[in-house]
């Protein structure tokens, strides 16, 4: 075996961590410092930490933050859209469908939707307003997206 060829060893090296935790091992160096190690190391505390790599997270929060206001605005669009007190005449029926709605007592989206809840086919009877009437009626109010009564046929 040649001579001087193998560094010196020590024995009692001193490990210090970047958090504070020191012990002695063996090394080629008399001390040596480290930035992680088993009393700080997440894998061996069980503690979870969540590392903001180029704002991740922010970006996330940003995102929900966007859909949650989106949602709202549909939300309110749809509120607005179906105010029960609506006058027929604003539902783009003709003016003869309004006029027989108007003589059978129904002015406003609440008053046709009562009626239809009684049944489409009394609905139809009604003088002036008919097969087509009822089809124009039920087509408009589904486009402001009304809920329409699911009532038996009588």
């Amino acid at each position: 075996m040649k001579q001087q060829i193998h560094p010196k060893w020590f024995a009692e090296a001193r490990v210090t961590c970047a958090c504070g935790n020191t012990w002695t091992t063996g090394a080629t160096q008399a001390e040596l410092r480290t930035d992680i190690c088993s009393a700080c190391h997440p894998f061996f505390t069980g503690e979870q930490r969540i590392v903001d790599t180029e704002g991740q997270v922010d970006r996330f929060l940003k995102r929900l933050q966007v859909r949650d206001s989106i949602r709202g605005e549909v939300e309110a669009r749809e509120a607005a859209k179906t105010p029960m007190d609506l006058p027929l005449a604003r539902l783009g029926l003709d003016k003869r469908a309004v006029a027989a709605l108007k003589d059978n007592g129904m002015e406003i989206v609440s008053q046709a939707l009562e009626r239809l809840a009684d049944g489409e086919a009394a609905f139809a009877e009604l003088p002036g307003v008919g097969q087509k009437g009822l089809a124009d009626i039920k087509k408009a109010l589904r486009a402001r997206g009304y809920e329409l009564p699911n009532a038996e046929e009588a």
